[in-house]
């Protein structure tokens, strides 16, 4: 806004400074899913570049749905994918974000309590099944669907990964909580009781618990100088995954912090791994258009009367 006239100020490019500056913005649709279990979702989207409904393309989530904060909040800059080295529109990915229960949303006590002793259930659960939902949309195509998320947001990322492998084929899950008996007790005992009440719930609600069944694409970014998540965590899950066999990757930054921008050129390195990942794994449709511009050539021998005299080439076709 500007004072004192109180007008609003839009412009189509991100503020400057930080993640995502100078890269064009999309228009954002607000919207509500409800999904088989009767939960209404609030989310947004952003439409690729050139949406065309006849087409199909790849849905990446952003999820946090923890209950320390909410990401679908009608604010400037709060929505897009300030990761991604690029113009992600461009590049043809449909963003969207959803908020289920437990977050601070305003929906009533029995939303906000319902993920007591849940993280990891509940809210899991439900972004399943809003992305269930999503993905009977006739532009979404369901081979490519990936996620991705920041601490709470990491942990969600591999839950979702690990937990409903039939619907998330590729995931990015930096700094999170694999393990939730390790996390600072003013949060999660805020959210979870006390371990030594309910340890189980700790158990269940954990990524390690159900690392075995990770089917997909698994990039994991920590700092092991983590001072919020710690980095001990990461390295259990890396033996869990190591244990049952499971093909992953993981990018190391040596004494970072929770936000792993420390150091000459971390932050720019961490947006590349970040594009280049999702990229090779759940490629955009126009990335997949420009990779796939490829022509066949058919070629073959010329005979007249069981003589050769010469050859023959055909474009057949790109793709």
């Amino acid at each position: 806004m500007s004072l004192p006239g109180h007008k609003s100020i839009r412009t189509n490019e991100a503020p400057a400074g930080g993640r995502g500056a100078g890269r064009p913005r999309y228009p954002v649709k607000f919207f509500q899913v409800t999904t088989d279990d009767n939960v209404t979702m609030d989310g947004w989207m952003i439409l690729p570049k050139d949406f065309d409904s006849a087409k199909k393309y790849p849905v990446l989530f952003m999820v946090y749905t923890e209950p320390a904060s909410a990401t679908v909040k009608d604010v400037a800059g709060g929505q897009g994918t300030p990761l991604y080295a690029g113009d992600i529109a461009a590049d043809g990915y449909i963003q969207i974000s959803l908020d289920g229960r437990g977050t601070p949303a305003p929906k009533g006590a029995a939303w906000r309590k319902s993920i007591y002793r849940k993280i990891g259930i509940v809210n899991i659960r439900d972004q399943a099944m809003a992305a269930k939902k999503i993905l009977q949309w006739p532009w979404v195509d369901t081979s490519r669907v990936a996620v991705h998320g920041w601490s709470g947001g990491g942990s969600t990322t591999l839950n979702l990964l690990f937990q409903y492998p039939e619907i998330y084929k590729t995931g990015i899950a930096i700094a999170p909580v694999a393990n939730q008996l390790l996390y600072d007790n003013i949060y999660q005992e805020r959210y979870m009781g006390l371990p030594q009440e309910n340890r189980e719930d700790f158990v269940n609600g954990s990524p390690l618990s159900h690392a075995k069944n990770l089917r997909g694409n698994l990039l994991i970014v920590h700092g092991t100088g983590d001072d919020n998540v710690h980095y001990q965590g990461t390295e259990m899950l890396i033996n869990e995954l190591v244990k049952y066999d499971r093909k992953f990757q993981v990018m190391v930054y040596p004494n970072r912090t929770h936000a792993i921008r420390e150091g000459e050129g971390t932050s720019l390195h961490l947006s590349h791994l970040f594009t280049d990942y999702l990229r090779e794994h759940c490629p955009g449709r126009e990335i997949d258009e420009k990779r796939g511009r490829k022509t066949l050539f058919l070629c073959g021998c010329l005979r007249l009367g069981g003589c050769h005299v010469g050859h023959i080439a055909f474009d057949v076709f790109a793709w």
